[in-house]
């Protein structure tokens, strides 16, 4: 490690010690670990390293990218969940209301009751508005989607890409992220393409919509 050590030493250390210039720290911090702010710099560098690791391996499994994206789009996620899930013995039930999350006396989850039946649980996955008192915000995401008839420009007429633009470089604290998938991948009529934008909240949450404006340009 050459006199760092990763639970020890920042990035920021790390990047001063190799002699990293700032567009590259952008670029390793943002688009390959995947920060959404400079944050990390200051937190130890492990973290960051094994971010950057999984990165180049997926790049090296997978091609020119080291994301998937599956045909049809996000919703097969879950239908290959559940038809995973039906193998090993799992019960789906459809349209069932959740009247209550069950727990015992020390506040631990034990179950969920709907239309009078309680099915007992050792862990509840659920969206947080069903834990209501246990959660609490802690920010806001904007998002747009935007559906066009032309690819991303500067991206080489590409099918799919995803844009990171740093905050830093507009006057931001977090990055803004455009993503866009096409017909290539079974979710758009030949020759549309979509396109998603979307950053955290920094500013009134009325006026949201203008803190992606690097992105609409």
């Amino acid at each position: 490690w050459k006199g760092l050590h990763p639970q020890e030493s920042t990035m920021q250390e790390c990047y001063s010690k190799f002699g990293v210039d700032t567009n590259t720290m952008e670029f390793v911090g943002h688009a390959i670990a995947l920060y959404t702010d400079d944050e990390y710099l200051a937190q130890p560098m492990g973290p960051t390293l094994a971010r950057i690791q999984l990165y180049t391996q997926s790049v090296q499994r997978y091609g020119s990218s080291p994301y998937l994206y599956p045909l049809y789009g996000l919703g097969e996620l879950p239908q290959g969940f559940a038809r995973l899930s039906a193998i090993y013995g799992g019960t789906y039930m459809l349209a069932k209301p959740v009247d209550e999350i069950v727990y015992d006396d020390s506040g631990k989850v034990i179950g969920v009751t709907s239309e009078g039946e309680t099915a007992k649980a050792k862990v509840v996955v659920g969206d947080p508005s069903y834990f209501k008192e246990k959660v609490k915000s802690t920010g806001k995401v904007v998002r747009a989607i935007c559906l066009m008839d032309h690819p991303l420009p500067s991206t080489n007429n590409s099918l799919s890409a995803q844009i990171i633009i740093p905050g830093k470089q507009v006057g931001r604290k977090n990055d803004i992220y455009i993503g866009c998938v096409s017909h290539a991948h079974n979710v758009a009529s030949d020759g549309k393409f979509i396109c998603i934008l979307s950053t955290a909240v920094e500013g009134d949450p009325a006026k949201a919509d203008s803190e992606l404006a690097a992105g609409y340009q």
